[in-house]
């Protein structure tokens, strides 16, 4: 069930219907980061109050396991132990930031969340039964709406990380090489078979224009969107 999937148009005893939850999802250089403002800037538009958010990350306890993470700090301690450290930045991201936001009617718009989890320590060689345990009890009944996941050649996106990153270091996923990459992305598409209600694909190698307007078209058609405040 999604977030809220049973009281979200409700008045839930005289407060506002619960918010929507929106990721986006995708390996390296996909372009989410960028996106992701685009579509807070268009809802935003429509009057809506949006969040936006990152994983690992999004809520004090969560960005000081964020560095571990993705500095490396956290590797030496092997897959498993990756897999719960991001489960407890996962906890309490939907704990601080995510669960009050949409009770009090917020559209919440993610940078990553369970999926990444699933396909990158999936990949790193963590039981599926794992996963799914701490996933559940990271986020029990917070669920995204819909998921975004924007889909580029491993290649491509390495490239665009690249150039984005400049000199500076990669980071503890970014280094990894082009099969690493590319097996994820198909564990990605995987994904998004098996649940294409919730998911979304979207070809990322076209332009970010035309990206931006396919995930706009996807989010009306998906959800339920207010007209512009100047068209009420």
């Amino acid at each position: 069930m999604t977030a809220g999937a049973s009281d979200r148009t409700a008045d839930r005893a005289g407060g506002p219907p619960r918010g929507r939850f929106i990721t986006f999802e995708g390996g390296e250089g996909a372009g989410k980061s960028s996106q992701l403002a685009h579509l807070a800037e268009r809802l935003r538009g429509r009057g809506l109050d949006v969040v936006l958010t990152r994983e690992p990350g999004g809520s004090p306890g969560a960005e000081c396991v964020r560095h571990a993470l993705l500095g490396g700090a956290a590797e030496a301690f092997g897959p498993l132990a990756e897999a719960c450290l991001f489960a407890a930045a996962r906890a309490d991201h939907v704990d601080r930031t995510i669960r009050p936001a949409l009770e009090r009617g917020a559209w919440v718009i993610s940078d990553r969340f369970y999926d990444s989890s699933r396909v990158y320590q999936g990949d790193g060689g963590v039981a599926k039964e794992m996963l799914r345990l701490l996933e559940a009890v990271a986020v029990e009944e917070v669920r995204p709406d819909l998921t975004l996941l924007l889909d580029v050649p491993a290649l491509v996106g390495l490239d665009r990380a690249g150039a984005r990153r400049g000199g500076a270091i990669a980071d503890r996923f970014e280094k990894e090489g082009l099969a690493v990459h590319e097996r994820r992305r198909r564990a990605f598409l995987d994904l998004a078979r098996a649940e294409p209600d919730r998911f979304a694909v979207i070809d990322a190698t076209q332009s970010p224009s035309k990206v931006s307007e396919a995930i706009w078209r996807n989010v009306q058609e998906r959800l339920a969107v207010a007209p512009p405040i100047e068209a009420r």
